[in-house]
């Protein structure tokens, strides 16, 4: 059977057809503009019927570019010169407004061309030649007097998107002169629940409170304290003051306070203290079950918590592994077989080991869940309480967060009933100065070049993996040596870059919201947000890398103008108060806000 097709009429001819296309091909917009007189009299301006046969449409069929037949070629089946018959219209003929806009073309009388045509010396054309007016009825110098028209319309437009540019830089400029000559900084804070303020007893805990103190004062062990004098805790921080003594007397303790105020140690001291205790003189076989779990929101803040719980431990004679996702099982469950007291892990890869079998959570009697508000926006709590069901029912669990609101209520409540409520006072925290850059899009990379440079280490966060690696790179561009913290990178990428930084090899480290999580480093000068938070949790976790141990620390927010005000209401949440300010490459605003 013959394939079924198109199927050209009988009339067809290819030659014929191959004529009209390139007669087609060769005309151009206001190519008619040379024809003679004659022409536009006898067979129409464009050398063809009208719509209603009057002679003024467009050339028909087969004529050439300029509207007649070709070199006097004669009309083919009874056609003239510029029609298909008496008053029948040819194919994609065009209105006499069509015509109009031609002649109007022709007559280069295009916006913004009529001031120059009456310039001495004639029109400039787009080449930037002088070209002077043709008498009427004359052929085009160069083939075609549409271009000059273009050129034209074409300057424009290009010099009406720039009016309308600069029409909208100055509409932005003004909206930012308002925003920052307002009362911004005063604006009424949206009502959020405080946790540990409206439902719970909190106690909060000063600097005033912790002066004296020491370490022995709190019913640690002498081994304890010179493990912590060797990891450079020689005097407890606020937090550690309030919540060792609660955590030593086996009570769940909810500790609030911000990264770096010295939660691990508070909480990982204790826990080591308890099962030495719990332990007495047994001996540890090989194979037994953990006693105490640590849940971390990532694999990075999981392998920190063991870089500081392990030496506690060892100190006693304890020994502690890590699981986390991301790398294979066999070392892990090599050190479970062995038998361990304390797993530091994600509560994904320790879902999956209790699933298979390899880890069994039966005797866990002391249950950690630090940065538990991560945990939650992360998706974690379900995990978690399916962990927590595997534990004993009447084991002791210690909560620590930067934050704590409704989304963790639930789990307070269920698993935490009569907590100790600790909160750490602001004056306990370290010296911040938080500043808002109101930053133009082309002058985000030079001016995040600038604070980069600035000396010191330097901590920039990006929302998107992809827009971490590529910040990185664009440092590198401007001559400042940067590392990148994501996802996207494979476990042995991110500690490598992790230590490259923590240890000094490089000073910028471009990371993500949730890469970050492990970053433990005191010496952090400046926090740059890059992208600015989603929200006040995201905006406490990251300036919370700065200013740690009592030092000073300096936190910028880059937004884009028009974005001001949902930065004024993430501040509001957060109880910060931060001036904008406008910042370009170079300013002295700049200059000022990093000499802090």
């Amino acid at each position: 059977m013959a394939k079924r097709g198109y199927r050209p009429p009988r009339d067809y001819d290819p030659r014929k057809a191959a004529q009209k296309k390139g007669a087609r091909k060769r005309r151009l917009p206001a190519q008619d503009a040379g024809e003679s007189a004659g022409a536009r009299d006898g067979a129409g301006r464009d050398g063809g019927a009208s719509r209603d046969g009057s002679g003024s449409g467009r050339p028909g069929r087969g004529a050439d570019a300029r509207g007649g037949r070709a070199h006097g070629a004669p009309a083919r089946d009874g056609r003239d010169s510029g029609g298909r018959g008496a008053g029948a219209p040819g194919r994609g003929e065009r209105s006499r407004e069509d015509g109009a806009r031609d002649e109007r073309a022709r007559d280069g009388r295009s916006r913004g061309e009529r001031s120059r045509e009456d310039r001495p010396g004639g029109e400039r054309s787009h080449d930037g030649y002088a070209r002077h007016e043709r008498p009427a009825g004359s052929r085009p110098a160069h083939g075609a007097s549409g271009g000059s028209a273009g050129a034209s319309a074409s300057r424009a437009r290009t010099g009406g998107q720039k009016r309308d540019k600069a029409r909208a830089q100055r509409e932005r400029d003004r909206a930012i002169d308002e925003f920052l000559a307002g009362d911004q900084a005063r604006e009424p804070r949206r009502e959020r629940e405080h946790v540990v303020h409206d439902r719970l007893e909190a106690r909060i805990t000063s600097v005033a409170d912790a002066e004296g103190v020491r370490f022995a004062d709190l019913g640690l062990d002498p081994k304890l304290i010179r493990a912590l004098a060797e990891l450079g805790a020689d005097e407890p921080f606020p937090i550690q003051v309030a919540t060792i003594p609660d955590a030593l007397g086996g009570r769940h303790v909810l500790g609030r306070g911000r990264t770096g105020s010295g939660k691990t140690i508070a909480f990982g001291s204790a826990l080591v203290q308890r099962l030495y205790r719990l332990r007495g003189n047994r001996k540890q076989g090989v194979g037994r079950a953990p006693q105490a779990l640590i849940l971390a929101p990532t694999r990075e803040l999981a392998l920190q918590l063991d870089r500081t719980v392990q030496p506690l431990a060892r100190a006693l004679g304890l020994f502690t592994t890590q699981v986390y996702g991301g790398v294979a099982y066999g070392k892990q469950n090599t050190a479970l077989r062995r038998g361990v007291d304390i797993v530091i892990g994600t509560p994904g890869r320790v879902e999956d080991l209790v699933r298979r079998g390899n880890l069994d959570l039966s005797q866990v009697v002391i249950t950690v869940l630090d940065e538990a508000d991560e945990m939650s926006d992360m998706g974690f709590i379900e995990p978690v309480e399916r962990l927590l069901d595997e534990t004993r029912p009447t084991g002791q669990r210690m909560l620590f967060s930067a934050t704590l609101d409704a989304q963790v209520l639930g789990l307070v409540e269920k698993y935490l009933p009569s907590p100790a409520v600790h909160e750490v006072a602001d004056d306990a925290l370290g010296e911040i100065e938080h500043r808002v850059l109101i930053v133009d899009r082309r002058d985000r990379e030079p001016v995040l070049a600038q604070l980069a440079g600035s000396g010191g280490r330097v901590l920039i966060f990006r929302r998107m993996r992809a827009g971490a690696e590529e910040l990185a790179q664009a440092l590198a561009g401007h001559g400042v040596r940067a590392v990148a913290l994501h996802g996207d990178l494979d476990q042995k990428q991110r500690q490598a870059n992790l230590a490259e930084f923590t240890h000094g090899g490089v000073n910028v480290l471009v990371a993500t919201d949730v890469a970050a999580r492990g970053i433990h480093v005191d010496d952090v000068r400046l926090v740059v947000q890059a992208d600015p938070p989603a929200d006040y949790k995201a905006y406490l976790h990251r300036a919370g890398r700065t200013g740690r141990a009592g030092n000073r620390g300096l936190v910028a927010t880059l937004v884009q103008p028009g974005r001001e005000r949902k930065m004024v209401a993430v501040l509001g949440d957060a109880e910060i108060d931060a001036p904008f300010i406008r910042a370009s490459p170079g300013g002295p605003e700049l200059d000022e806000f990093l000499a802090y």
